[in-house]
């Protein structure tokens, strides 16, 4: 063989070699990537809430948190980074690698503030892939005991006859409550008046001293009211009654045709993330809510564990965002 030829094989080989490298490199890398995938979670995991501690979705997320890790054979954290409409808390998540080991919790509160927020900083439906609902619940209306109003017929009633000088209140404007009580009112086809307070306590004593004729909130929120006898549930807002409140019949049954309000929150995880590893937490999810005793601790909060396919929470996450758009676009509620 001529130098020449040596050459000229020897650039060859060279030159396959380096064509050939990178699907080398990518077929030794695929069983360690498919190896860390079927062994997750090899640490601990950070489930990131746009709520402080304390809450009812603190709460809830800390007992599936503690079930979970069981499960997975590794801690569940939670970090509360509250603030900026949950723009805080999912910045937080998306900050990290899109590896399964830091997830957020998104709620129907994330659904409004798409629509109520000029600069949100992220968008739920691109920057998250679903993974399973966690929890759902739905709002009741109330009025004092005792009081002019002990049915919704009353209400409604009272309502027609003197359009406008009912009041109703809610918390904060942009609240699920807030737009629960819009909703209601274009939905009923009824007009009065939504007075905004800034917590349930402040609601609950303007009921009980006269100077809201019904208020609007979560069973959770007005449990300890309705077991002391200071308040009458009238109605709840879901499409059908409560599991938790199997003998409060909806406002749907009540001749409020349409009218549907259920809150919930549910664990989503940065886009990227493996489809492996959203599909293991969500087989793991699916069996934590299903126990007796967190369905218990649950519907102790006044609220049902509920879990879902990923496809389900992310298709009400998309529908939710539609619905309260168009509520907040009726109401001319300005962008926040």
């Amino acid at each position: 063989m001529t130098k020449t030829t040596t050459k000229r094989t020897g650039i060859f080989r060279r030159t396959m070699i380096k064509a050939l490298l990178p699907a080398m490199l990518l077929a030794t890398a695929a069983p360690a990537v498919g190896w860390a995938q079927e062994n997750y979670p090899e640490r601990d995991i950070t489930l990131v809430l746009p709520f402080g501690p304390g809450g009812i979705a603190d709460i809830t997320s800390r007992v599936v948190a503690e079930s979970l890790g069981k499960k997975l054979g590794k801690q569940i954290i939670i970090m509360n980074q509250p603030g900026a409409a949950g723009s805080v808390a999912a910045r937080a998540a998306l900050n990290a690698p899109a590896d399964g080991y830091t997830l957020a919790l998104l709620s129907n509160g994330t659904a409004i503030s798409v629509p109520l927020f000029e600069n949100l900083q992220f968008d739920p439906m691109k920057d998250f892939v679903p993974v399973s609902s966690l929890a759902y619940f739905d709002f009741v209306f109330v009025a004092k005991k005792g009081g002019k109003f002990s049915t919704l017929a009353d209400v409604l009633a009272a309502a027609k006859a003197e359009p406008g000088m009912l009041n109703v209140g809610t918390i904060n404007v942009g609240s699920s409550q807030n737009l629960a009580a819009e909703l209601f009112k274009s939905t009923a086809g009824i007009d009065f008046t939504i007075v905004p307070y800034k917590a349930t306590p402040d609601l609950l004593v303007a009921l009980l001293g006269d100077e809201l004729d019904v208020i609007i909130d979560s069973q959770t929120a007005l449990k300890a009211a309705l077991e002391q006898g200071q308040a009458v549930a009238l109605a709840s807002s879901g499409p059908e009654r409560s599991k938790l409140l199997p003998d409060l019949a909806t406002a749907q049954e009540q001749g409020v045709e349409g009218f549907d309000v259920t809150s919930w929150n549910a664990i989503f995880a940065p886009t990227g993330t493996p489809p492996e590893v959203v599909e293991k937490l969500n087989a793991a999810l699916v069996e934590v809510l299903a126990d007796p005793a967190v369905q218990k601790r649950f519907a102790e909060l006044g609220v049902e564990a509920r879990s879902s396919t990923p496809q389900e929470i992310g298709d009400r996450l998309a529908a939710d965002i539609e619905k309260w758009g168009a509520v907040i676009e009726k109401a001319g509620i300005p962008k926040q």
